[in-house]
């Protein structure tokens, strides 16, 4: 049965002393924390005593525009105050889709930053930081505020804007495509903008202001892959910038979040399965940070606030667990409550398996949903399970044509992940699309290790469990198979980075289910990544793969499943990897290793079999930069199709004519 955690909601009721301004000698622990939705759930209420009640609100800062596939938005009947006539809405969105259809697809593929505060929207126009008056926003008037071109890079865009409280001053984190390194300009606002302050290697960056209407900018900065310390910088008359606190546990990294509402501004401390947050008061940022609660190994927590009550979501069962402080109050929450009375969407990486159950039906054999989709309303959606080696039922969604007849005769594309506790992407992209158009299926199976179903489902598919994850995608493909979805013989699958585990292990395992695999900044050489404590994310990621280097049961079972180490002469399907050159999070070293050694392989089972074998093609290309993946690639998106078509003998006329529809060739 699924196990179904409990969820720990506590509303704290508490005061912050005023102690003054802080000197900051010590060095406070801090976390990392992933946004992810919740639905609404039933609370009670505990106010905040009466000296926060009685401070002033500060106005709402500016917040970037969430685009997540899954939203509590999506089931609170909110009343919209200037609601439109439903055929003015059908209108609107119509225009909309003309203009995705006929543009370019890289005129919208990438998505970037676009924030709202007071009367103006911030977004990029071309190589520009603009704004425009909110109701002028689809119009081409708007104040140019900085050129990216200044900072000399090459094709630099917009990852994150941050717009103090007055609108005083405007912080933007820019980046390139090519690399994970961004830069932070802060634009101070008047009749000439310009650049106040620029900070290399910025992750993420909250504006508060203090007592004496001062801008405040906090920023965690990044080193090699690692976020360990946070600057507060003030700007005008009384520039500073100093460092906040250090976070000293390598496996532990950093993460600022601003409360909704911009009342607090939290400090997370984070690594895989442990938090630990502090609060900055949004009107008193120079007092000392409180701590809500310390780390505790297993316990993850998440804090929000809104009308003077703080929120805490945890994964822990029980309040004695949770070792409060005398000032703090709370009851259980349990993931089968009603979940329509939330008074605000909650983001944490804490997802209980009853959040998703309207991601996946209920019952053993998922029924067709009917939905269209949105751009081309030509495919059909399917929901269906399949059960793993332990009886586990792993859900899968399936992708095609509607008009598809005989699909066991149609190609079919696997995607997979299961790890870190992440959702499969299921995001739009133009390579998918006129795939479905040109008759393909496509799969996506939300195996363990994943976070599609919980918790649980992820400590069900890591460390010593994450064979698991490799026996629900044997099972998934075996169902599609039986369930007349495709054959082995025109059966590809294609995973990225940490996925590529489960795929070079399925490889190893069970390569007659498949005919050719792409790959792209796979993980392949996991025993010896985990065993190097140079490299940047390996102490970071102990709690998912296991420490090699000091226990013995983790070494001999990474050896049991990592790529490298399995292969073996026997008849593989066509593999096809993109890497790039100067990637920090998955080195080239191992990827190019893996490469080498299965062609070795390859070759020599392919001269023990003897004449008339079809070896399997080994493909590595290795695309310049740092960036650990590139998404909007035309000649990674082009060279990996062709790839998949030359090794299913398909004719690609069509589905490159479609391409070009979206991409700029």
């Amino acid at each position: 049965m699924r196990q179904k955690s409990k969820l720990f909601f506590q509303a704290l009721k508490y005061s912050i002393p005023h102690l003054g301004k802080c000197m900051q000698k010590q060095h406070l622990n801090h976390c990392n924390f992933a946004d992810h939705y919740y639905n609404k759930i039933k609370l009670k209420k505990y106010h905040l005593t009466k000296c926060l009640q009685n401070k002033p609100r500060i106005s709402e800062l500016a917040r970037n525009i969430p685009s997540r596939s899954f939203s509590c938005k999506d089931f609170l009947p909110i009343k919209q105050e200037d609601e439109k006539p439903l055929s003015e809405n059908m209108d609107a969105f119509e225009k909309v889709r003309a203009k995705l259809e006929t543009q370019p697809q890289e005129e919208y593929e990438i998505i970037n930053a676009e924030i709202k505060h007071g009367g103006f929207v911030y977004y990029q126009e071309g190589c520009c930081l603009v704004r425009s008056k909110d109701e002028e926003a689809d119009n081409d008037n708007y104040e140019v505020l900085f050129n990216l071109e200044e900072l000399k890079l090459e094709q630099p865009f917009i990852d994150c804007i941050r717009v103090a409280p007055d609108e005083k001053y405007v912080a933007a984190k820019i980046r390139t495509e090519d690399s994970e390194a961004s830069t932070c300009v802060v634009v101070k606002l008047s009749d000439q903008p310009v650049m106040e302050a620029s900070f290399p290697n910025v992750s993420s960056f909250e504006w508060v202001k203090d007592e004496e209407d001062e801008d405040v900018l906090f920023y965690t900065f990044q080193r090699n892959l690692r976020c360990h310390d946070v600057y507060r910088a003030t700007f005008g008359d009384n520039k500073r910038n100093e460092r906040f606190y250090t976070e000293k546990d390598p496996s532990f990294f950093v993460f600022l979040y601003l409360t909704k509402d911009s009342r607090f501004l939290t400090m997370n401390i984070m690594n895989k399965t442990t938090s630990e947050v502090w609060l900055i008061d949004g009107l008193s940022p120079w007092d000392p940070p409180v701590l809500i609660q310390k780390r505790i190994h297993g316990v993850l927590y998440y804090v929000e606030h809104r009308d003077d009550e703080l929120y805490i979501l945890t994964n822990v069962g029980e309040p004695t667990e949770f070792k409060l402080p005398p000032w703090a109050c709370g009851f259980i929450m349990d993931t089968n409550s009603d979940p329509k009375n939330c008074p605000f969407q909650l983001c944490s990486p804490i997802r209980p398996p009853k959040y998703y159950t309207y991601k996946f039906a209920e019952g053993k054999l998922y029924e067709e949903t009917g939905h269209e989709d949105p751009i081309t309303k030509a495919s059909r959606v399917l929901r269906i399970e399949a059960k793993s080696k332990d009886g586990r039922l792993v859900p899968m969604t399936i992708f095609h044509k509607t008009d598809s007849e005989d699909l066991q005769k149609k190609p079919l594309l696997v995607h997979v992940y299961g790890a870190y506790g992440m959702d499969l992407k299921m995001n739009f992209r133009p390579e998918r699309r006129v795939l479905v158009d040109d008759g393909w299926i496509l799969a996506y199976c939300h195996v363990r290790g994943g976070g599609e179903l919980g918790l649980q489902w992820h400590a069900d598919g890591r460390l010593t469990k994450k064979l698991n994850g490799l026996a629900d995608l044997e099972a998934c493909i075996e169902t599609l198979h039986g369930q007349g979805f495709s054959q082995p013989s025109l059966t590809t699958l294609t995973a990225f980075s940490a996925g590529g585990v489960l795929v070079g292990a399925l490889c190893n395992s069970n390569p007659e289910l498949l005919r050719a695999v792409t790959l792209e900044a796979p993980f392949l050489d996991v025993l010896n990544t985990m065993m190097d404590t140079t490299l940047p994310l390996t102490l970071e990621e102990l709690e998912e793969w296991g420490n090699p280097s000091s226990d013995e049961k983790h070494k001999n079972y990474i050896k049991s499943y990592c790529p490298y180490q399995n292969i073996k002469p026997q008849h593989y399907p066509s593999v096809h990897i993109t890497a790039y050159e100067n990637d920090e999070r998955v080195p080239l070293k191992g990827i190019v290793n893996y490469t080498e050694k299965l062609k070795e392989t390859v070759a020599e089972h392919a001269k023990d079999t003897g004449e008339g074998y079809q070896a399997p093609n080994i493909i590595l290309d290795i695309q310049p930069g740092g960036n650990h993946v590139i998404e909007d690639s035309h000649k990674k998106i082009t060279a990996q199709i062709k790839f998949l078509y030359e090794e299913l003998g398909l004719d690609s006329t069509s589905v490159f004519e479609n391409l070009k529809k979206y991409l700029k060739f």
